[in-house]
C-alpha cells in the first residue's frame, strides 16, 4: 500500500514504476540511507546504485542501514562528495534518480544542499538519465534557504523541453507552503 501523503514515499513509488533488476540509478542526497536502501533492492544484485552525500555522518548512517538491510554490497558506492560532482563517478546512463533536498535528518540543520550546486546536480543527472527513465526531486521549502532552492529547481524544469521531458508536480492543498512537495521528471522515449 502506498502512502500518497508522504513525499518520500510517493517518489519511491515513482521510481519503483520504472527501476528494474540490473538498473542503474542515483540518490543524489544520502542523507541517512532510505532512499539509497530502496534504490539498492530494485536494481537488485546485478545492479548498481551511487550514494552522495558530504557528510561522514550520512555515510556511517547509510552504511549501518545497508549493513542491516543485508545488502551492502559491490553494487552500492557511497560516495563521500557534493552531488554536483556526479559526472566525475558516473558516466554511462541510469536509469532512475532520487534527491530529497534540505538537511540530514537528526544532523546538523545547518548543512543544507545549496540552490546553485542543487541545479548543478540535477542537470548534470538529466544529461545521464537514459530515455524513459525516472528522477524524483523532494523539495522542502521550510528550512531556511528551501524556499529559494525550490523556487529555483521549479523554474529550471519547467523550461525543460516538453517534447523530451515530461515533469509533474505534486503539492498538497491543504497543508501549509512549508510542507515537502514531489516533482517527477522522466525522460522520453524508453521502456514504458
Amino acid at each position: 500500500m502506498i502512502n500518497w501523503f508522504s513525499a518520500a514515499k510517493l517518489g519511491h513509488h515513482f521510481i519503483a514504476e520504472k527501476l528494474q533488476a540490473g538498473d542503474t540509478a542515483v540518490d543524489g542526497t544520502m542523507g541517512n540511507g532510505h532512499d539509497t536502501l530502496i534504490l539498492a533492492q530494485l536494481v537488485g544484485p546485478t545492479g548498481k546504485v551511487w550514494a552522495f552525500d558530504i557528510q561522514a555522518q550520512a555515510l556511517a548512517n547509510t552504511r549501518e542501514r545497508l549493513a542491516t538491510a543485508g545488502v551492502l554490497d559491490e553494487r552500492i558506492e557511497l560516495i563521500q562528495d557534493g552531488h554536483e560532482y556526479i559526472k566525475k563517478y558516473v558516466s554511462h546512463p541510469i536509469q532512475a534518480a532520487i534527491y530529497n533536498l534540505g538537511y540530514l535528518p537528526g544532523g546538523d540543520h545547518a548543512i543544507i544542499t545549496l540552490t546553485e550546486t542543487t541545479l548543478t546536480a540535477i542537470r548534470d543527472t538529466l544529461d545521464l538519465l537514459a530515455a524513459g527513465g525516472r528522477m524524483v526531486v523532494v523539495v522542502y521549502p521550510g528550512h531556511p534557504g528551501g524556499d529559494r532552492e525550490k523556487e529555483a529547481v521549479e523554474a529550471y524544469l519547467a523550461r525543460l523541453d516538453a517534447r523530451e521531458y515530461k515533469v509533474l508536480k505534486c503539492n498538497f492543498l491543504n497543508r501549509p507552503a512549508t510542507a515537502p512537495g514531489v516533482i517527477l521528471i522522466e525522460k522520453g522515449g524508453g521502456r514504458n
